[in-house]
């Protein structure tokens, strides 16, 4: 995988803004990536060192349309830790 097929879309909310403060970045990354080549992804995209990667999977909600019912995606989470000295401008990479 290319490192722009690992890493889908970075996360802005209210909790992944206050932990960029604290040098963490969230991104949407793809459901069969490790934390070895999510690493490797965000030092080739970003020209950054990172220093810790954490991941989780989300899973899908039920969502409802009337009367129709289903679940949206499940999807993979990634909140990567930078290297003090280090930062990204989140929209500016991608």
């Amino acid at each position: 995988m290319e490192a722009r097929d690992i890493l889908i879309r970075p996360i802005v909310t209210e909790k992944s803004t206050d932990l960029m403060a604290e040098n963490k970045y969230t991104f949407e990354v793809d459901m069969r990536a490790n934390k070895t080549q999510i690493k490797d992804a965000v030092e080739e995209i970003f020209k950054v060192e990172v220093e810790k990667v954490n991941t989780s999977r989300v899973r899908g909600k039920l969502r409802r349309m009337g009367r129709h019912e289903g679940y949206t995606s499940d999807w993979k989470k990634a909140v990567v830790t930078l290297k003090p000295g280090h930062s990204i401008e989140v929209l500016g990479g991608f």
